[in-house]
């Protein structure tokens, strides 16, 4: 049971080995309840409780403060850039260190340095653009004697591949200005206004036939404006070259037209080679006449030698037939008893 003691507070036991303890810890409460008690008092005689084993437990305690300060200064003072990167240091005293360090392991000042490392190997990007070439932003159909306006622009998709990597001498500039996503702030806008700016410089045709000609053009007007912003293109190249479904609509009417057009001019060409060849034909024809009656007048046996021509082909087509026929000798022209001969009319 609780029994009071002299100082009035209850004590568990009131044995002289707590009675320290609690005159320290009575003279507590009361200069808590009034404040002029402290005053009144003497705390030079009161003696402070002593912890078993106090020491000891402070000496681990610094012991581990100062092992755990040490592992984490250890653990955090290296760090490793591995091949194909660079590293750059940001100090919190002076900001984005100039140098660049290369692979390999290096030394930091833990909380007060951190290193930022960048891939510097060339990694490949495609972006897909939509532009209009020269011929195909107001594209006017003419087919069949009629005029279309289609008053639509002719889309052309152009897909390009890109290998870019940044400058490594340049990487806390790159830092600064534009960050570590740095492809993705600057590549797309170049690119498209690229692709926009040299695809409407060619016609629809240029762009399948000159392929090899757009493709180095775009990379050299993307590689000068990449060299502005510290970034390195390796290469460039177009993957794909789409057009739009009015386009494809419109070159096959175009086509269709032209088709026509080569029918007709074909068709002209051959009905004046058809005059030209019946002019020759007739003329050639009338000259023959001409000849023929010529030697008839000078000469009359020039009828029997075509009679006799004329008897040999059909005596041999009626001999090269499987079938017999007989015929008499006036149906095969060889009724030269009664020719006139101009030989024999002389002999006689």
């Amino acid at each position: 049971m609780l029994k009071p003691c002299i100082t009035g507070v209850f004590d568990f036991s009131c044995s002289t080995g707590n009675r320290d303890f609690l005159k320290a810890f009575n003279h507590f409460v009361f200069a808590t309840i009034d404040p002029k008690f402290k005053e009144n008092m003497n705390f030079k005689n009161v003696k402070s409780p002593q912890i078993p084993g106090g020491g000891a437990a402070s000496a681990l305690i610094k012991l581990g403060v100062i092992g755990g300060l040490g592992l984490y200064g250890a653990m955090n003072s290296l760090y490793n850039v591995e091949g194909g990167h660079r590293a750059i240091v940001f100090n919190r005293l002076g900001g984005i260190k100039e140098k660049v360090y290369p692979e390999g392991t290096h030394l930091m000042i833990p909380w007060f340095e951190r290193p930022i490392i960048y891939d510097v190997r060339a990694r490949p990007h495609l972006v897909e653009s939509t532009s209009g070439s020269r011929d195909l932003q107001m594209f006017v159909l003419r087919s069949s004697g009629s005029t279309i306006d289609t008053g639509k622009e002719f889309m052309v998709k152009i897909g390009l591949r890109v290998l870019t990597r940044p400058v490594p001498d340049q990487l806390p500039t790159i830092y600064r200005t534009l960050g570590e996503n740095y492809n993705e702030r600057v590549l797309p806008s170049i690119i498209h206004e690229t692709l926009k700016a040299v695809v409407a410089q060619y016609n629809a045709s240029q762009l399948i036939t000159q392929r090899e000609s757009v493709s180095r053009e775009i990379r050299k007007i993307l590689t000068e404006r990449a060299a502005n912003f510290n970034i390195a293109l390796d290469d460039v190249s177009l993957t794909s070259l789409t057009f739009g479904k009015e386009f494809t609509h419109a070159i096959e009417a175009k086509q269709v037209a032209a088709q026509e057009a080569e029918r007709a001019k074909f068709v002209v060409e051959k009905a004046e080679q058809d005059k030209k060849s019946a002019i020759i034909r007739a003329q050639g024809e009338a000259k023959s006449a001409q000849l023929i009656g010529e030697a008839i007048a000078n000469n009359p046996a020039f009828i029997t030698l075509r009679k006799i021509e004329a008897s040999r082909e059909i005596a041999q087509t009626i001999s090269n037939s499987s079938n017999r026929v007989f015929l008499n000798s006036s149906d095969l022209l060889l009724n030269l008893q009664e020719m006139k001969l101009e030989s024999a009319s002389g002999t006689k």
